[in-house]
């Protein structure tokens, strides 16, 4: 089984459901609350892990409760590799009945830079979030000719895009690191100047990779999408360390992140192995 690596941000979650997104200087009541594991590292990981990788998160944790809680939260669900100092990043975020979110980040203070010792692996997913450990995971994994895929979030430094062998984009993150707000347009400047494969993701309209191929996303009635793009690059890396090709890769990653859009919840409501199949 191949060993996949997920390097990037673990943050404690703090969850209102609302009936509609807040606007103005007012105040608001939800009819739900949830204190919850999320992060684009630490989501990805454990969705990942849920159907079936054998999986280790590389992340940093405060040292503080909030760390530690979340550090609870994490165990037994992937190998965790953590650098423990500082405050712990956290989020507040509201969801409406639609699903939509709204989140208010607080990235943490004084975090560690040093990266621990690289556990061993076979195939890589990193965000940006901690650049000193994804860019020392990319340089091994380039080293060694492996996998490396990008969650393509804002604020993506093109010296670590270049070393992936895949970026997937966010919409938001295509238009920052392209400077272009048209979708089409922004695809072919990341593409003219990164070496591997790249694509974005945008929704209901699934994946669209330069060159082909467009892989849409099945139409479901989302009822929580917070994490599915997280989830997505999760499952997305799981089947190509599996050895899927870049279509069935997309569509499998397609299918768990609309499945799980149609749950509320956390981290024990993401899909599993079992209920999506082999990829």
């Amino acid at each position: 089984m191949a060993r996949l690596l997920v390097a990037g941000l673990a943050v404690l979650d703090y969850v209102h459901h609302v009936d509609a997104l807040p606007e103005g200087g007012a105040k608001f009541r939800s009819h739900a609350f949830e204190r919850i594991g999320g992060g684009c590292g630490a989501s990805a990981a454990v969705g990942a892990a849920r159907l079936g990788g054998d999986v280790t998160l590389l992340t940093r944790l405060g040292d503080d409760g909030a760390g530690e809680e979340l550090a609870a939260m994490l165990e037994g669900r992937v190998r965790l590799v953590a650098a423990r100092g500082g405050r712990q990043p956290l989020s507040s975020i509201m969801i409406d009945a639609a699903g939509e979110r709204m989140i208010v980040n607080y990235p943490g203070d004084a975090l560690p830079e040093t990266v621990p010792p690289l556990p061993p692996f076979d195939a890589l997913l990193t965000d940006c979030r901690w650049e000193t450990a994804a860019e020392a995971a990319l340089r091994e994994a380039k080293a060694r000719g492996l996998l490396a895929v990008i969650d393509g979030e804002r604020f993506v430094p093109e010296a670590l895009a270049r070393l992936a062998t895949h970026v997937v984009f966010s919409a938001p993150g295509l238009r920052d690191f392209a400077g272009c707000d048209d979708l089409r347009d922004a695809l072919d400047a990341a593409a003219a100047r990164l070496p591997g494969r790249v694509a974005y993701t945008d929704g209901p309209d699934g994946v669209r990779w330069h060159g082909g191929p467009h892989v849409p996303a099945p139409e479901v009635r989302a009822v929580d999408t917070l994490g599915a793009g997280d989830l997505w690059h999760g499952a997305f890396a799981l089947a190509l360390a599996r050895g899927e090709g870049l279509a069935g890769a997309s569509a499998f990653a397609n299918r768990a992140a609309a499945l799980k859009c149609t749950r509320r919840g956390g981290w024990d409501h993401w899909p599993t192995a079992r209920e999506m199949g082999a990829p």
